[in-house]
């Protein structure tokens, strides 16, 4: 929960609301079916494979090395754009404004020093992250509740909450637009990164232990909560704020300043900053375990795959990726960023889907109808999400595969 819980649930309701209008829940609903699918084909793999590296190291072992690295060059790409995505929110939160884009880089740089002396999030630490989370969106669902309530009538209230009647001019907000088939699903598309964070711990399955037993349950149970959780604050901003959520950076405050509870901002503020900072703290250093990886078996350049003696960092390759997610901070927005992230991060769990399908006997734990359902569910929001973004997904992993052709047919001629 500690890495679903970040900047995803504080700032992805602008984008998705923009696409998805008044259809929210129903985004939400597929976003959170497709990734019950995509968790439990990685629980079944993480229990037959626990080792780091996530579905790279499990499609290497189920299909084959080109399905593991395209898994894992999909999955760097997602990632690298989640964190960029996550710098930028802390930064919503907790710069002045103006100073947006110089802060998201300087935490991005801090926590990549952070990494490259072995401090990482403990698990204590992620519990208290977690908690904070958990109070100000606690404050949030609160908050938008009493907004609500206060411009009704008991009776208009009764009706609202049975789904007879109530429109947004009655709760004196914008109403958002109807929803299109294709904004809906464009909708569950973008929301799928606020998700993505179950499988985290998989990449990191020689760490844990009984894994066999520990990461399906911790997937399931993790994902279950963050669904819950994000189901009451997306609640909270439709009824809140409606159309004017689209335009803002910070959605959570706004609802804080419609309900005029001003007074917990500072509690929001520093539950969302920590929330992001926490997040990207555990992903650039799952990004740096996959590089690793990839690094090690020469499907990136066998450079990144140095580890440093005294810390037991992968201090190269933390360094590239912090260097690739300042330059997508600097160029970037935080739409765009959330888009590329679903990109790779949709395609990583396609692969995942296609890997967990072809296991049989005792590894199999869930019917394989989830795994395929997992799959169309996975190419279906990929082909939603903006265009300018498939083509610079594409371009990139294009670019990927010629270099691992490259360096195949060099390390053949040297043999």
């Amino acid at each position: 929960m500690g890495s679903m819980i970040g900047a995803g649930v504080f700032a992805v309701w602008g984008p998705v609301l923009s696409v998805a209008g008044n259809a929210l829940l129903a985004a939400l609903a597929i976003a959170a079916i497709v990734a019950f699918c995509n968790a439990t084909a990685s629980a079944q793999l993480a229990a037959v494979h626990p080792v780091s590296g996530g579905t790279y190291a499990y499609a290497r072992a189920e299909i084959g090395p080109w399905a593991g690295f395209i898994a894992g060059w999909c999955f760097l790409i997602g990632k690298v754009a989640s964190c960029a995505a996550m710098a930028m929110t802390f930064a919503a939160y907790a710069a002045p404004t103006g100073f947006e884009v110089p802060i998201a880089v300087l935490a991005v740089a801090a926590l990549v020093v952070v990494n490259c002396f072995g401090v990482t999030r403990t698990a204590l630490l992620t519990r208290i992250l977690v908690i904070i989370s958990l109070i100000g969106l606690a404050i949030v669902v609160a908050a938008g509740a009493t907004a609500v309530t206060t411009r009704l009538t008991t009776e208009q209230l009764g009706w609202y909450w049975s789904g007879v009647a109530t429109s947004s001019s009655e709760l004196g907000i914008e109403p958002l637009s109807d929803p299109t088939a294709w904004g809906v699903l464009q909708g569950a598309a973008l929301l799928f990164f606020a998700f993505a964070g179950y499988a985290r711990i998989a990449t990191m399955g020689e760490e844990v232990v009984t894994p066999r037993r520990t990461i399906p349950r911790a997937i399931i149970f993790a994902l279950t909560g963050a669904v819950i959780v994000y189901t009451l604050v997306g609640l909270a901003v439709i009824l809140t704020l409606g159309a004017d959520a689209i335009a803002t950076a910070t959605p959570l405050a706004d609802v804080l300043t419609v309900a005029g509870w001003t007074a917990a901002s500072p509690i929001l503020h520093i539950a969302a900053a920590t929330a992001s900072l926490g997040a990207l703290l555990a992903l650039l250093t799952g990004i740096g375990r996959t590089t690793l990886a990839m690094a090690r078996e020469e499907d990136l350049p066998r450079f990144l795959a140095v580890v440093d003696e005294r810390w037991s960092v992968p201090r190269r390759a933390e360094i590239a990726i912090g260097v690739i997610v300042i330059a997508i901070i600097l160029v970037a927005d935080l739409r765009g960023a959330i888009a590329f992230s679903s990109f790779g991060v949709l395609l990583y769990y396609l692969i995942a889907n296609v890997a967990a399908f072809r296991q049989s006997g005792d590894a199999r734990r869930y019917p394989r109808a989830l795994q395929i359902l997992g799959a169309i569910g996975c190419l279906t929001l990929v082909a939603t999400l903006p265009a300018a973004g498939i083509l610079i997904g594409v371009c990139v992993i294009i670019a990927g595969v010629v270099y691992r052709v490259i360096r195949i047919r060099v390390t053949r001629s040297r043999a």
